[in-house]
């Protein structure tokens, strides 16, 4: 598939995800239908809608590619395919049913290993983040497309760091400490891969967490602005393994993260 093929379908994915980002909130407004999963996670009628809208865009694109989504996938068969999409209708859903705006649209193409094409969409901050290839991610904001290139925008000679939990393994800490890092964030859902790739944020790193669906999207948006993304013992960070569970993850938006 070439780079022309990989920007038709991100961009006519656009639409679809602003109406999916519109009916969450409006899904959230009228008060949400929540369940809960066999894995105790919760799972709201807003999640389920949201994937409707986009396997739907989906697979009239792309009609012959496997979908693996977060809401349909059986995780007792293996996944032995080269091409497939990743969706995950609602990253950080937990932020989503309480009312927060950190929550995330993602669908990802994984084409041998590497996600090639990226959405994520920010309903609640207005931003909708896509990609299609390197030097090819943008951010829609206020109508207006802008690119992403990882350009610094926290202050020279702070670095900031992003992090899933308010309490950090040593590991961790270990690692940022190997980086400079002067403060750290907390953060909810892809959108960190978003801020680092629009250089709000200069780092993550995370131990072995989450599914294959929970970053391709942000991947793809980060990695083709720029930012480099590996395992924390510096390994590439592949996608398509059989059981769609994630290694750990060194994100970072530049190689020098004071320039």
């Amino acid at each position: 598939m070439n780079q022309s093929e990989l920007k038709h379908i991100a961009e006519n994915l656009i639409e679809t995800f602003n109406n999916a980002g519109r009916e969450s909130i409006e899904l959230f407004s009228k008060g949400l239908k929540i369940e809960i999963k066999e894995d105790n996670s919760p799972v709201s009628n807003g999640d389920l809608r949201v994937n409707e809208l986009i396997t739907n865009k989906i697979l009239e694109l792309t009609p012959n590619i496997p979908i693996v989504s977060e809401e349909t996938v059986d995780l007792n068969k293996k996944n032995k395919e080269k091409i497939f999409w990743l969706i995950d209708p609602i990253d950080g859903t937990k932020e989503y049913i309480a009312g927060k705006d950190e929550y995330t649209l993602n669908a990802a193409l994984v084409i041998d290993k590497v996600p090639s094409i990226g959405l994520v969409g920010a309903p609640k901050k207005k931003q909708l983040f896509y990609s299609f290839g390197k030097g090819e991610s943008y951010l829609i904001e206020n109508n207006q497309t802008v690119k992403n290139e990882c350009l610094k925008k926290t202050p020279r000679g702070e670095i900031v760091a992003l992090a899933s939990s308010s309490n950090p393994s040593e590991i961790i800490m270990n690692e940022l400490k190997k980086h400079k890092v002067t403060s750290i964030v907390q953060m909810a859902s892809s959108y960190k891969f978003c801020v680092i790739a629009n250089g709000e944020y200069d780092i993550y790193a995370a131990r072995e967490r989450a599914n294959e669906w929970d970053y391709a999207a942000g991947h793809a948006v980060a990695e083709h602005a720029g930012a480099i993304i590996r395992t924390l013992d510096d390994q590439p960070f592949y996608y398509g393994k059989e059981d769609y569970r994630n290694p750990s993850i060194l994100m970072r938006r530049a190689e020098n993260l004071n320039a």
